[in-house]
């Protein structure tokens, strides 16, 4: 299957959870939402080179203009058109209805743990989680194309197996696991909310149980192959697609790139692992704080 390159474009860090390992840190106190004008034109600059595009932030859904902003990706030509979001509005059958009148295809809403005590306390907003399963469960029920995502935490853990029986039982067909990236409010919480990739391995085990049991899509991001022995289908990077991302401040990075050379890391175990040229190895703020001494050499990959 081709994968069509992307644009992933901010549309503002307000958002109504406080996450505590939300990448944008303080953000949303210094970025105001932009005009539609401006975030439309942003849109055209990197037209030639995406097709699909994914509005984020913050949380896009609370963008007043994001209907009209989605109207004008479409007259632009980009499809398919995904709101990724924390899913509580959609929780409104109104909002999603409107959503996808004006051409949003996709949603990816996030739920970060199997019962309101362990996701609320990683959003810092009683409420969310009620409103992110009722979300997600509207998509799911009108059959609208849905990849859930959920950061994977000191915290939720242990949870992993029960998160995906949970979103199986919503209807979800496909869902990601992602390690958490320790910038923004994850660096500053490092240790409250980084879990060691080695106690990792386990849960993830019992997840990947749950998914094959029904017929889930389940995948990883940011999981070395080296904790991912005997279940390395699990690694998604291979199949991301390449992005173009625009900050809100208007920056344009070429993330796909940035990823592999800049934000990931290989080192002294990964010069003979065999999974070497497969895998992108951890988000580099990991072994900085823990070094390479989990990390042991892959002699052949086995798929199952």
């Amino acid at each position: 299957m081709r994968i069509l390159p992307r644009a992933d474009l901010k549309v503002g860090f307000a958002c109504n959870n406080r996450c505590v390992f939300c990448a944008q840190g303080d953000k949303r106190s210094q970025c105001d939402s932009l005009s539609i004008d401006e975030l439309i034109g942003r849109l055209k600059k990197v037209r030639r080179g995406s097709q699909g595009l994914v509005l984020t932030g913050g949380e896009p859904t609370l963008y007043k203009r994001l209907p009209s902003l989605i109207v004008a990706a479409r007259e632009l030509g980009y499809a398919p058109i995904q709101i990724q979001t924390n899913g509580r509005l959609l929780a409104y059958p109104e909002v999603l209805k409107r959503l996808r009148e004006v051409g949003a295809d996709e949603f990816s809403p996030s739920l970060h743990g199997s019962t309101a005590e362990i996701h609320d306390a990683l959003t810092r907003a009683p409420g969310s989680f009620e409103q992110s399963v009722r979300g997600i469960a509207n998509v799911a029920q009108l059959g609208i194309p849905l990849v859930t995502n959920s950061v994977v935490t000191r915290q939720n853990t242990h949870d992993l197996p029960a998160l995906v029986e949970l979103l199986c039982s919503l209807g979800v067909r496909q869902g990601q696991l992602a390690f958490v990236h320790p910038v923004g409010t994850a660096e500053e919480l490092f240790d409250e909310v980084v879990p060691r990739l080695s106690d990792v391995v386990e849960p993830l085990r019992r997840a990947r149980e749950v998914a094959l049991r029904h017929g889930m899509k389940l995948v990883t991001e940011a999981v070395p192959y080296c904790f991912l022995r005997g279940m390395e289908d699990l690694a998604v990077e291979d199949a991301i697609p390449m992005t173009t991302v625009v900050d809100l401040d208007g920056e344009v990075l070429e993330y796909s790139d940035w990823r592999v050379q800049e934000g990931k890391a290989h080192g002294p175990p990964c010069v003979t692992c065999a999974a070497r040229t497969e895998c992108e190895g951890p988000w580099r703020e990991y072994p900085a704080a823990f070094g390479w001494d989990e990390f042991v050499p892959i002699e052949a990959i086995v798929r199952d």
